[in-house]
């Protein structure tokens, strides 16, 4: 699932079945280009092979030490710092452009 959480955009995987909801209420809240829609179904038949179990979950990693340490009481871990906000759609065009050079 991506959603935006202070000011990035979060990519957080879902596990349980209430996760999972009807994409109708899931609908975009900005208005999205036919090039943004091209570009990513580029992207995404260009990244085939990518295998889900190699991506780390890094939120729910933290979340989870959080999680623990609130429970026994302990010192609460420090969370990183998180990174400034980029250009998506240009890092999209890079991806697709590394992506096309790596089949050739």
């Amino acid at each position: 699932m991506l959603r935006p959480r202070h000011g990035v955009i979060v990519l957080q995987t879902l596990m349980w079945r209430d996760e999972v909801r009807e994409p109708g209420d899931l609908g975009p809240s900005a208005p999205v280009s036919d090039r943004e829609l091209q570009l990513a179904e580029l992207l995404l038949s260009e990244l085939t092979g990518v295998e889900m179990q190699q991506m780390e979950d890094v939120y729910g990693h933290a979340l989870e030490q959080l999680v623990a340490a609130k429970i026994v009481g302990s010192e609460v871990p420090e969370l990183p710092t998180p990174q400034h906000a980029v250009d998506l759609m240009a890092e999209l065009e890079q991806s697709v452009q590394a992506a096309r050079r790596s089949r050739q």
